[in-house]
């Protein structure tokens, strides 16, 4: 009789420990996932460098009249000062969450947004009577200029800094995954180490 009641003793006390068990190991990835995702979701828009440009445009506009017998001409002198930034909207990162193996898949990372604040200082402005100055030189001008400033500094210096500044926004999910037993996926590649990022967005 003391053995079978210790047999039904043991079995509770085993089934006691398997369910404490498995509920801490449920609770920790619980805790886990809840905190890749409080780091996810506290990640916003990261402003990641800012330079200044300058450059002298010059314009000039000829209008034939009367065929080719009058040509009327206009031109000026544009001084451009401009504040660039480049950012990344980390918000727009999107991810999926695999609790039951431990993975966080990083599906796609935003592409950086060019902010441009021009400075447009005109010089030496003229214009023949036949050919003055309409709203669309200045909107003209203005295109032109950003276009032309927009090829510069995606050739620039601003371009790597921000490039290095989101590799090591990045690589804190990394250190953060690793850190949990957690796997971390990205472009179908396992990141193993901080600077696989590096190797993967550069």
């Amino acid at each position: 009789m003391r053995k079978f009641l210790f047999g039904i003793f043991f079995t509770i006390l085993i089934v006691l420990i398997y369910k404490q068990c498995t509920s801490s190991s449920t609770l920790t990835i619980n805790n886990s996932s809840a905190l890749i995702q409080e780091q996810l979701k506290n990640v916003s828009k990261l402003v990641v460098s800012e330079g200044q440009f300058s450059e002298v445009f010059n314009y000039k506009n000829s209008k034939a009249i009367f065929g080719e017998l009058i040509t009327a001409e206009k031109k000026a002198l544009v001084v451009v000062n401009a504040k660039a930034t480049i950012s990344y909207d980390l918000q727009q990162l999107k991810y999926e969450l695999d609790e039951k193996n431990k993975i966080l898949k990083i599906v796609s990372i935003p592409d950086y947004e060019i902010s441009l604040n021009p400075d447009l200082q005109y010089y030496d402005v003229q214009a023949d009577f036949l050919n003055q100055f309409e709203a669309e030189d200045y909107n003209n001008i203005k295109k032109t200029i950003n276009d032309d400033l927009i090829k510069k500094i995606k050739t620039s210096s601003l371009v790597s800094n921000a490039q290095n500044r989101l590799i090591s926004e990045v690589s804190k999910f990394y250190i953060l995954t690793n850190s949990l037993g957690w796997k971390l996926i990205y472009n179908n590649q396992e990141i193993k180490a901080d600077n696989d990022f590096e190797r993967l967005l550069l």
